[in-house]
């Protein structure tokens, strides 16, 4: 098997770059392919039935560059269609809701966990069943939070209206004395100093996206697919629509320059 075969990694949009960020810290010598869906982003307020239709066009399109391996960046997709792009793919796939899970599981001290995400992730309580799964002990609460993403999107990761969106959201999370909170969108990891400032630093976040990348290592070396070249990676970054838009805003995300975005044709709403 040629293991410099790319990871492929697919979102709803921009966000799924800060697993691609985590990714490229633990596996800095992967070949990695990014296809974000921003002709029909977001995905969190649709229905399970239209996810589940466009999370299998999204797998295609990464087949078509014979990836060895999927990274399901969206936790919408990874809460209603994990199972749909496994049976698709025919290659290894990793949703971010399991190794996010996982992670708070170990982390929390009292068992009284914070999730938040979008509606559709969180009334999907795809968060709540897998960690019940893992300790039935646990209280799970969990807050959609829309506006985040925008806000986001927009770069106003410090922006005192930033802070009074999430004053609003974690408040009832704060009633509930979490000591734990999993970041349940791929956005949010560019808001977690507002979030901590807002819970005082009292709480552990827990990043999905960051223990994604960690669970993808452990995968990739239980399947003898880690990449042996020390050569610098090909990154390919592939979107539905507005590659300049993506391009902007995806720095913020990635932390760095993306290059040249592709737009892809056939993916309408």
């Amino acid at each position: 098997m040629n293991n410099s075969r790319p990871i492929g990694v697919f979102d709803s949009g921009i966000g799924g770059l800060t697993v691609v960020r985590a990714l490229m810290r633990h596996l800095p010598h992967e070949n990695l392919i990014y296809f974000g869906d921003t002709a029909r982003v977001p995905y969190g307020p649709k229905s399970a039935q239209v996810v589940r239709e466009y999370a299998l066009q999204d797998t295609d399109e990464l087949l078509k560059h014979d990836v060895k391996f999927i990274i399901i960046a969206c936790n919408t997709v990874s809460a209603v269609a994990l199972d749909v792009v496994q049976k698709r793919a025919k290659v290894p796939v990793l949703g971010v809701i399991l190794p996010g899970a996982e992670a708070a599981v170990r982390a929390t001290k009292k068992n009284r966990l914070g999730v938040i995400g979008t509606v559709g992730t969180v009334l999907s309580n795809a968060y709540t069943n897998a960690i019940r799964q893992m300790n039935p002990d646990i209280h799970v609460f969990s807050q959609a939070c829309p506006l985040f993403v925008p806000l986001a999107e927009e770069g106003w990761t410090s922006h005192p209206a930033t802070e009074l969106v999430a004053k609003e959201y974690l408040f009832p999370l704060t009633l509930e004395k979490i000591d734990t909170l999993i970041l349940g969108c791929t956005h949010y990891p560019l808001l977690k100093d507002v979030i901590d400032s807002v819970l005082h630093k009292s709480v552990t976040l827990i990043d999905s996206g960051e223990a994604t990348a960690l669970s993808a290592v452990q995968l990739l070396e239980e399947r003898g697919l880690r990449n042996q070249s020390v050569l610098k990676p090909n990154m390919q970054f592939f979107v539905s629509d507005i590659p300049h838009k993506f391009a902007e805003v995806g720095e913020r995300f990635l932390g760095q320059k993306l290059g040249k975005i592709q737009r892809v044709s056939g993916f309408s709403a």
